[in-house]
């Protein structure tokens, strides 16, 4: 059995750094945020099981008075809805994402890439692409990023970026970035895995950015060949590509590098979404 990123240690150590209460029972996670005046809301994203008699209690130790459930499989989904929660128009979590088969050798992998993902791969075999991994390396990281995006778009602080390689430590998570022949950063990459144990399962494209001459140098193939190999080397079975556009959840903004990540092949994954309850707290 391969465990989803958000059940995972590293991922409940990751959320505690943010300041969520996390209650680890029987292997599944569950979040929860004490929001004030209110009481709290209690998050359980891809859980192997449903577990009410778990929440319930939850639900009574912490004044929980929403509950969000993003469930694995279409059973769970429904019996969810049999027992009062209802199917949210904004999920939290991608609905549908792209995996690619890591058991697979490198140039069968590399095969299954369409045409133009192959060429541009090939094409940025020049590029220099680095590892960065210390708190002083991930500001700069961050620093490009910001620099690299339109000023809406969300990036996460330095301090946050630097508790999640801490949470993700050594081979769980790859910061990279590829450069110019002025060794100045134009793209950039996020990678972290579940794991179970020492075992890694699947890897996740989990953030990534390029600047204008990044975007014209094709450098975001580049990288993500190198994550891919990256997950391979480190024994993960499955690379997934966290998120594609889903018509059940319509967002425009998605459409481009869905068509992007859809160059390197894999196979479609569906979740039902995110249902919810609201509860008055006792």
């Amino acid at each position: 059995m391969m465990v989803d990123i958000r059940q995972s240690e590293s991922y409940a150590t990751y959320l505690k750094s943010l300041g969520w209460t996390v209650e680890r029972i029987g292997e599944i996670n569950y979040f929860i945020k004490k929001i004030p005046l209110l009481g709290s809301i209690l998050k359980i994203q891809h859980p192997e099981e449903i577990r009410i008699e778990t929440i319930n209690k939850l639900c009574f130790k912490y004044g929980v008075f929403q509950i969000i459930v993003e469930p694995k499989t279409v059973l769970d989904s429904e019996y969810l809805v049999s027992i009062g929660y209802k199917l949210s128009k904004n999920p939290y979590l991608p609905t549908k994402t792209l995996q690619i088969d890591l058991t697979r050798s490198k140039k069968e992998i590399f095969h299954k890439f369409k045409k133009d993902a192959r060429h541009s791969i090939k094409r940025g075999e020049g590029l220099s692409i680095n590892e960065y991994s210390t708190p002083d390396e991930i500001a700069i990281f961050r620093r490009e990023w910001k620099n690299s995006v339109k000023f809406d778009r969300f990036v996460p602080p330095a301090e946050q970026l630097i508790k999640l390689k801490k949470s993700f430590p050594q081979n769980k998570s790859l910061f990279l970035a590829s450069h110019n022949i002025s060794s100045r950063i134009i793209g950039g990459a996020l990678f972290t895995t579940s794991s179970h144990g020492n075992i890694n399962d699947i890897a996740y494209y989990w953030q990534a950015y390029t600047n204008p001459e990044g975007r014209s140098t094709l450098s975001q193939y580049s990288l993500l060949w190198y994550g891919i190999l990256w997950a391979k080397k480190i024994g993960c079975k499955v690379f997934d590509f966290e998120g594609i556009f889903d018509p059940r959840f319509p967002n425009k903004t998605w459409t481009g590098f869905t068509h992007f990540k859809h160059s390197f092949g894999g196979y479609e994954i569906n979740y039902p979404g995110c249902y919810t309850k609201i509860r008055f707290p006792l």
